[in-house]
């Protein structure tokens, strides 16, 4: 049967099996290879106060908030998008 991709989808690169990652919307386990990881910086002070301190030479801790989401619902919620046939092979583009 023919492989449609020489990855077999996952970022593995013979490092054998990899650690199961939960779906941030629904929940799925899948593999962390082949998850779509995100992350993003959340501070919890309000930002025009926040803008008003780094003014006065404050700093303002953030955290990193990190999110796994399977290849279905990062179509499906925007965070990834289907490429044409001819750009797929085109690392620059992700």
């Amino acid at each position: 049967m023919a492989k449609k991709r020489k990855s077999g989808g996952r970022h593995q690169g013979g490092h054998g099996a990899s650690h199961n990652v939960q779906c941030s919307r629904c929940g799925r386990l899948v593999p962390a290879d082949k998850a779509k990881k995100f992350t993003k910086r959340v501070s919890s002070v309000d930002p025009q106060l926040a803008r008003e301190l780094r003014q006065q030479g404050s700093y303002i801790e953030t955290r990193r908030l990190t999110s796994y989401y399977c290849i279905s619902c990062a179509i499906h919620s925007g965070k990834l998008q289907i490429r044409q046939h001819v750009d797929r092979k085109d690392e620059s583009k992700r």
